[in-house]
């Protein structure tokens, strides 16, 4: 019973380490939203993602927007993408801004 407990409890770590498993720094990544390249930052502090800005787009604003306020901070908060809807009525810009965030972190693996 205990080699199941511990083999269960390396599995867990094993997971959460992997999750956490960026490199610190400041990181950019495009993905291609409806209208325009859409451009991202990603901080990495702690090996987890600290922060996730939009640096440039031309996207329709008000959708875009949309789009940016509500996945953002999810992404912040799930680190990393698993996890994260795109959102309804903004599905080209949020498809754009996940493929920004995944390019940003591939670089901090």
């Amino acid at each position: 019973m205990k080699k199941i407990i511990v083999a269960v409890a390396a599995a867990f770590l094993a997971a959460g380490a992997a999750q956490a498993a960026y490199k610190d720094g400041s990181y950019t990544g495009e993905g291609q939203g409806r209208e325009s390249k859409i451009q991202v930052q990603v901080d990495v502090k702690g090996g987890k993602v600290a922060a996730v800005k939009v640096v440039k787009h031309g996207e329709t604003e008000g959708i875009f927007q949309a789009a940016a306020d509500e996945m953002l901070p999810k992404i912040v908060e799930k680190n990393g993408l698993e996890g994260v809807d795109d959102v309804a009525g903004a599905t080209a810009s949020s498809k754009g801004i996940r493929e920004a965030v995944k390019s940003a972190l591939e670089q901090a693996k």
